[in-house]
């Protein structure tokens, strides 16, 4: 069999490309700084078939192993020349987390006074840890609920952690996380899964296998953050820019990003694997969202409340929309929408992308969910509003808040939607008894390009939430 010449010229071109490519990013590996120990160093985990298998005890045992490892096989072992002195695996510097009151990097259980209502599990998001799930743990548990934050694998420990797990770990663990809920409130009292950016995945995977497993326990209602339903296309090929790293002289390019870990709770550097791993995540969520809907119109799924900025850097806004709410049925879901701060243009600064409105995302009403879209656009005036549209109407209302816009902020971020003002790590208020050795929050970083060790945009990113009242407030109408 004879090829057609443009297939053959085809394949050439691509093969080329392809080739030039990699040449490029295992010559661009060779910049930078080395590898550091927590690069390198990968503690021990259980996987998936194991999680299946074990036990909240057996899990916990396991993870204080994974952090001794880490003790041992970094902390011990780093050069102090070479590290700077705020650092989280260094055992004198102000960040490191074993010397703070309670470390939340590791599962935790908050049990509330009384026998419980109910049981809430809470599923942090990548790179993240379940300190970004403290806040919201500690509401379910004043309002009568044990809540239930798992570590997922790979998280918590370190960056190099991420280069080895699958997403089937992370799911294998919140069934785990489910099992330990259920043991310790049994139904018919109520489950309630939370789940924060990867978490939402999580959460949302989970529930949809719920409605085929019997032997999984379904939640009365799921609250995502952030929900991570779609990424950037490109993550489909991040594995690839790792290839070059099964040469040991081209080991950096596993690493999308590799910056000074000064965050006591959540990792810097970002490996190639866990792109491509959140992208296989969300493809078999998209996919698993699609056949339910296609077979029976996703009719048993409880609510879905979801909290989504409208300008998202680290996931899809329009997916959240397209790919879950769009085939929603009729069930008592709602989604709340922050909108960007529209007082003020920052001196016409703003990308037009940026501020599309929230008309052109969502479909015409009546929809078979609730809206609401927090605002502060000049035809409501200066002030900030809720604009609520009920399920199957037309006609919303629109509703004063107490809280704003701070002038200096024009929208909210990925990151800062289950953290309130008063954080002591992301706050831009934080509370005097809450300390994790440097308050990121505060940081307002201005000075010559160039200088700092990680990307402004870093610094600049709002970490948490001035709306976060509001968003206790609707959790608490959903479960009182």
């Amino acid at each position: 069999m004879v090829l057609p010449r443009w297939l053959i010229r085809s394949a050439l071109v691509v093969t080329v490309a392809l080739a030039g490519l990699l040449t490029w990013r295992a010559v661009d590996s060779l910049q930078g700084p080395p590898l550091q120990p927590w690069h390198t160093f990968v503690p021990d985990e259980l996987s998936a078939p194991q999680l299946d298998h074990a036990d909240w005890q057996v899990w916990l045992a396991a993870e204080n192993q994974a952090m001794a490892q880490v003790a041992s096989q970094v902390t011990a072992k780093l050069d102090l020349g070479q590290v700077p002195r705020v650092n989280r695996y260094r055992q004198d510097s102000i960040v490191y987390p074993a010397h703070f009151a309670q470390d939340w990097n590791r599962s935790f259980e908050l049990r509330p006074a009384g026998a419980p209502k109910g049981v809430v599990v809470l599923l942090h998001g990548l790179t993240d840890s379940p300190f970004s799930m403290r806040h919201l743990a500690e509401h379910y548990r004043d309002a009568g609920y044990l809540a239930v934050a798992i570590r997922m694998p790979g998280h918590g420990t370190v960056p190099a952690g991420l280069t080895h797990v699958h997403w089937q770990d992370w799911l294998a663990a919140t069934r785990l996380a489910v099992r330990e809920a259920r043991q310790q409130v049994p139904a018919p009292l109520p489950l309630i899964l939370v789940g924060y950016s990867n978490g939402g995945a999580l959460a949302m995977t989970y529930t949809l296998d719920s409605l085929d497993d019997a032997s999984l326990a379904r939640p009365a209602q799921v609250v995502l953050l952030s929900p991570m339903i779609g990424v950037d296309g490109y993550a489909r090929f991040a594995g690839i820019a790792g290839w070059p790293a099964i040469f040991p002289a081209f080991a950096k390019s596993a690493w999308l990003d590799r910056l000074p870990e000064f965050n006591p709770f959540k990792y810097n550097s970002f490996p190639v694997n866990a792109a491509r791993q959140s992208w296989l995540l969300t493809s078999h969520l998209q996919k698993a969202l699609a056949a339910h809907a296609k077979v029976n119109g996703l009719q048993g799924l409880p609510p879905i409340l979801t909290f989504q900025s409208l300008v998202d850097y680290t996931v899809s806004t329009p997916a959240v929309i397209n790919r879950l709410y769009r085939l929603l049925p009729d069930n008592g879901s709602a989604l709340v929408l922050f909108d960007i701060n529209r007082a003020s243009d920052f001196g016409g600064l703003l990308d037009d992308s940026a501020a599309t409105s929230v008309e052109r995302l969502l479909p015409a009403t009546p929809r078979p969910w609730r809206t609401t879209l927090i605002t502060n656009a000049a035809s409501n005036g200066p002030a900030t509003v809720a604009v609520d549209t009920p399920a199957d109407r037309q006609a919303s209302t629109t509703t004063p808040l107490a809280a704003s816009y701070p002038r200096d902020i024009f929208s909210l971020s990925h990151v800062a939607m289950p953290f309130p003002v008063t954080d002591g790590l992301y706050g831009t208020q934080p509370a005097a008894t809450d300390r994790f050795g440097i308050h990121l929050g505060t940081l307002a970083a201005r000075g010559e390009r160039g200088v700092l060790v990680v990307p402004l945009d870093v610094l600049m990113r709002i970490g948490c939430n001035p709306f976060f009242d509001y968003l206790l407030q609707r959790l608490d109408a959903t479960y009182r």
